[in-house]
């Protein structure tokens, strides 16, 4: 995902929030990317649902600016 970097941070982001501690994850967020743990994608996946909300949310809100 490094073409991607905005994504890539969010992922981090939503990763180091669940998943705080050892106990939760074993692995780094980076080592978690590298690996391409079951963690790792599940932070993807909430990245990108987080993405597609926000632009969602932010096409409505320029829509009704423009009305």
């Amino acid at each position: 995902m490094d073409h991607d970097l905005q994504l890539r941070a969010a992922a981090r982001a939503i990763y180091e929030n669940v998943y705080p501690t050892e106990e939760w994850a074993p692995v780094s967020f980076d080592q978690a990317e590298r690996f391409g743990t079951v963690h790792y994608r599940q932070a993807v996946g909430a990245a990108q649902d987080a993405r597609a909300v926000l632009a969602a949310r932010n096409e409505q809100l320029l829509l009704a600016a423009i009305l």
